[in-house]
Protein backbone atom coordinates (compact mmCIF):
# COMPACT_ATOMS: atom_id res chain seq x y z
CA UNK A 1 0.00 0.00 0.00
CA UNK A 2 1.35 3.45 -0.96
CA UNK A 3 0.19 6.60 0.84
CA UNK A 4 0.84 10.02 -0.73
CA UNK A 5 1.02 13.17 1.40
CA UNK A 6 1.59 16.72 0.14
CA UNK A 7 3.24 17.73 3.44
CA UNK A 8 5.60 15.45 5.32
CA UNK A 9 4.80 14.72 8.98
CA UNK A 10 7.55 14.91 11.62
CA UNK A 11 7.22 11.23 12.54
CA UNK A 12 6.19 8.27 10.38
CA UNK A 13 5.39 4.67 11.34
CA UNK A 14 5.17 2.09 8.54
CA UNK A 15 4.58 -1.65 8.56
CA UNK A 16 6.54 -3.97 6.21
CA UNK A 17 5.36 -3.49 2.61
CA UNK A 18 3.88 -0.04 3.22
CA UNK A 19 5.25 2.99 1.39
CA UNK A 20 4.90 6.73 1.79
CA UNK A 21 5.36 9.38 -0.91
CA UNK A 22 5.78 12.93 0.30
CA UNK A 23 7.22 16.27 -0.79
CA UNK A 24 10.34 17.50 1.03
CA UNK A 25 12.64 20.51 0.75
CA UNK A 26 16.32 20.29 -0.10
CA UNK A 27 18.34 19.65 3.05
CA UNK A 28 15.65 17.65 4.85
CA UNK A 29 17.15 15.00 7.17
CA UNK A 30 15.60 11.55 7.55
CA UNK A 31 16.40 9.71 10.80
CA UNK A 32 15.48 6.04 11.05
CA UNK A 33 14.72 5.42 14.74
CA UNK A 34 13.98 1.73 14.17
CA UNK A 35 13.66 -0.80 11.36
CA UNK A 36 14.96 -0.92 7.77
CA UNK A 37 13.68 1.19 4.89
CA UNK A 38 14.37 2.06 1.27
CA UNK A 39 14.33 5.75 0.27
CA UNK A 40 13.99 6.80 -3.38
CA UNK A 41 15.21 10.34 -4.06
CA UNK A 42 13.41 13.02 -6.06
CA UNK A 43 14.03 12.70 -9.81
CA UNK A 44 17.12 14.45 -11.15
CA UNK A 45 18.73 14.99 -14.52
CA UNK A 46 22.05 13.64 -15.74
CA UNK A 47 22.57 14.94 -19.26
CA UNK A 48 19.32 14.09 -21.04
CA UNK A 49 18.43 11.21 -18.70
CA UNK A 50 16.13 11.30 -15.68
CA UNK A 51 17.42 9.28 -12.73
CA UNK A 52 16.51 8.57 -9.10
CA UNK A 53 18.82 7.21 -6.44
CA UNK A 54 17.86 4.54 -3.94
CA UNK A 55 19.25 4.45 -0.41
CA UNK A 56 18.83 1.65 2.13
CA UNK A 57 18.61 2.84 5.72
CA UNK A 58 19.10 0.74 8.83
CA UNK A 59 18.22 1.46 12.44
CA UNK A 60 20.00 4.62 13.63
CA UNK A 61 20.95 5.80 10.13
CA UNK A 62 20.47 9.40 8.99
CA UNK A 63 20.10 10.55 5.39
CA UNK A 64 20.07 14.09 3.96
CA UNK A 65 17.88 14.70 0.89
CA UNK A 66 20.13 16.92 -1.26
CA UNK A 67 17.40 18.31 -3.54
CA UNK A 68 13.76 19.13 -2.93
CA UNK A 69 10.92 17.15 -4.48
CA UNK A 70 8.93 13.98 -3.95
CA UNK A 71 10.55 11.06 -2.11
CA UNK A 72 9.27 7.55 -1.49
CA UNK A 73 9.98 5.68 1.74
CA UNK A 74 9.26 1.92 1.70
CA UNK A 75 9.37 -0.20 4.86
CA UNK A 76 11.33 -3.46 4.69
CA UNK A 77 10.70 -4.15 8.40
CA UNK A 78 8.49 -2.19 10.84
CA UNK A 79 9.80 1.39 10.60
CA UNK A 80 9.74 4.50 12.77
CA UNK A 81 11.15 7.42 10.76
CA UNK A 82 11.63 11.01 11.86
CA UNK A 83 11.89 13.89 9.38
CA UNK A 84 13.81 17.06 10.21
CA UNK A 85 13.13 20.09 8.00
CA UNK A 86 16.15 22.13 6.91
CA UNK A 87 17.25 24.84 9.32
CA UNK A 88 15.78 28.25 8.56
CA UNK A 89 17.60 31.53 9.21
CA UNK A 90 16.52 33.06 12.52
CA UNK A 91 13.74 35.66 12.28
CA UNK A 92 11.66 37.74 14.66
CA UNK A 93 8.72 36.06 16.40
CA UNK A 94 6.28 38.60 14.92
CA UNK A 95 7.20 37.72 11.34
CA UNK A 96 5.13 34.80 9.97
CA UNK A 97 7.17 31.89 8.66
CA UNK A 98 7.26 31.79 4.85
CA UNK A 99 6.04 28.62 3.16
CA UNK A 100 8.80 26.15 2.32
CA UNK A 101 9.73 26.18 -1.42
CA UNK A 102 8.37 22.71 -2.23
CA UNK A 103 5.18 23.37 -0.24
CA UNK A 104 4.59 26.66 -2.14
CA UNK A 105 4.92 24.72 -5.40
CA UNK A 106 2.55 21.95 -4.21
CA UNK A 107 -0.02 24.56 -3.14
CA UNK A 108 0.29 26.28 -6.52
CA UNK A 109 -0.34 22.98 -8.33
CA UNK A 110 -3.20 21.84 -6.11
CA UNK A 111 -4.88 25.25 -5.74
CA UNK A 112 -4.65 25.41 -1.94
Amino acid sequence: MITTLSEAPDSIVLEPGQSLRTAVDAGTWLQLAEGRARVVSPPGWLGETVFMTETLLGEGDMHCVPQGGWIEVSAITPVHLRMHAPAQASRQATTPAPARPVMRFVRLLTGW
